[in-house]
């Protein structure tokens, strides 16, 4: 059987992404165990969080394991392989394909602690490091 990779999957919409950072802070959960921690910051009832978690599951954004009464649900992907998705395509789309670009305004956009600016430049001269090789 052959496994999507996420730059096969669909981009998930603002609530679908929701249910994401749940399912993946969680793990494996019911949509009773999902809805319930969504509840805390959405005020969905119930049957939105089931129908929005079917379409997620019919999207391949989700795996469902029916083998027991109540469904458990899991990404179908991991968050940093989502996460890498959502940032390409927003480089390519907002930012004409450079990365500089994005750097830029995102350090512009939010205030940046000392420690992830430190990070930060660590991360980018292994990267140099890397492509030197």
């Amino acid at each position: 059987m052959q496994t999507k990779t996420s730059g096969d999957l669909p981009r998930p919409t603002e609530a679908e992404l929701d249910i994401l950072n749940v399912m993946w802070r969680l793990g494996p959960s019911t949509v009773r165990q999902a809805h319930e921690e969504l509840s805390v910051v959405k005020a969905w009832q119930y049957s939105t969080t089931l129908k929005l978690m079917q379409i997620m599951a019919g999207k391949g954004l989700l795996k469902r394991d029916d083998s027991e009464r109540s469904h458990v649900y899991r990404p179908a992907v991991a968050r940093e392989e989502t996460q890498q998705q959502l940032v390409r395509r927003l480089i390519d789309r907002a930012f004409g394909g450079s990365v500089r670009s994005l750097l830029v305004g995102a350090l512009e956009a939010k205030r940046s602690s000392k420690q992830e600016l430190s990070e930060l430049m660590q991360m980018i001269e292994n990267r140099t490091k890397e492509r030197k090789r």
